[in-house]
């Protein structure tokens, strides 16, 4: 199997599984207990949690541990608004950000809170002056991913909560498909905060991470019953997926400028070479995009045809948090495209186990497939 889908997820590294193994068998105590067994944990929770803070910039106490990004994107939307409701009911998001932001905002909405949905240019990105338009006074939040999932577009988030501050409103990113993949630094970027997944850089499935600015942000507990997390997130912690990931950050600290440069150039290869199909371009920014991944439009092929003819090769055509659905790409339609149009895009996701004697093999079989399917139509 070839795998180009690790904007899905992506294989665990052996080195995080090793890690992971011990807190699965023998040292399998409750970080929270206070015997020597217990405490034994939760040096472990300690050491990983130093190891997320330094892959962001960070502060250890500044992190809080969830069961994924999906839970800490709940976390930090519904914390602000219940906590900031007095202050205003306003909230910005963008058009193409991912269900897990979307889905929360229309929760909100039916609980009496307005959302601004910003429209993205045809290339993908925010402009500042559509951001600066939409801010109130009673704008308590700004919600706006760091790295599209579909098509890897990368938002000027440095300079949005800039805007974002200045009408004094917190800001959040969605950072799952940024964190481990490019160099982050919160402070830097000066958001308040940030939502990640470990498994979407080469760590466990189930656990995730939310950096909340310290004294800045104050956020209402999204599930209360035991103060864990410093009362921030209830529930006993699952110490081997908080080591697993730790030790994925540390790693991605490590290789991301040997992963940037590696995949980058297998991602270019791979884009040049399908390009060279009739009937093909490449959705979203080529500029301001991350490195591993293209998203490419073939002109009257359905994309879930393409997907089945591509024996032994899995790629994707859009968020496979949404791929049960049967409507076109929200993101995609948002850049302009009509959903037949839609309706025809694959996206290619490269990772830290993508070879390039895989390459070659991606492009003949897509061009078979492409050259089938376009005969059988006509």
């Amino acid at each position: 199997m070839i795998y180009l889908d690790n904007n899905a997820t992506t294989r665990i590294d052996p080195l995080v599984l090793d890690t992971m193994m011990p807190f699965l068998t023998d040292t399998f105590a409750n970080a929270s207990s206070t015997h020597p067994f217990g405490l034994s944990a939760s040096e472990a929770v300690k050491v990983a949690r130093q190891q997320v803070a330094t892959l962001l910039g960070a502060k250890p106490n500044e992190i809080v541990f969830t069961s994924g990004a999906t839970e800490a994107i709940n976390t930090a939307i519904k914390g602000v608004a219940e906590n900031y409701a007095g202050k205003g009911k306003h909230i910005i998001t963008v058009q193409t950000e991912h269900s897990a932001v979307l889905d929360v905002c229309k929760y909100l909405e039916t609980k009496g809170f307005e959302v601004t949905y910003l429209p993205v240019l045809p290339n993908g990105l925010v402009t500042p002056e559509s951001l600066q338009k939409a801010l109130r006074t009673d704008t308590i939040l700004v919600a706006i991913m760091t790295v599209n999932n579909e098509i890897g577009v990368i938002q000027p988030i440095r300079k949005l909560a800039e805007l974002t501050h200045a009408a004094g409103a917190l800001f959040m990113t969605d950072a799952t498909q940024a964190v481990g993949k490019m160099p982050l630094n919160v402070h830097e970027l000066d958001v308040d905060l940030l939502a990640c997944s470990a498994h979407k850089f080469y760590g466990p499935k189930g656990v995730g991470a939310l950096y909340v600015r310290q004294r800045r942000v104050k956020l209402e507990a999204l599930l209360h019953g035991g103060g864990h997390e410093g009362g921030r997130r209830s529930g006993t912690l699952n110490v081997a997926g908080i080591v697993g990931m730790g030790k994925a950050a540390e790693l991605a600290d490590n290789l991301l400028m040997t992963d940037t440069e590696r995949v980058g150039r297998l991602r270019d290869t791979l884009e040049k070479e399908l390009l060279t199909i009739e009937g093909t371009r490449v959705n979203g920014s080529s500029e301001h995009r991350l490195y591993n991944i293209t998203n490419i439009l073939f002109e009257g092929c359905d994309s879930e045809a393409l997907i089945m003819g591509l024996d032994n090769i899995a790629v994707s055509n859009g968020s496979a948090c949404t791929s049960a659905s049967l409507e076109p790409s929200h993101v995609l339609t948002a850049l302009g495209l009509t959903e037949t149009e839609a309706f025809s895009c694959l996206r290619f996701s490269l990772g830290r186990f993508t070879t390039a004697e895989e390459i070659p093999q991606v492009v003949q079989a897509v061009k078979q497939v492409v050259e089938s399917l376009r005969a059988m139509v006509g």
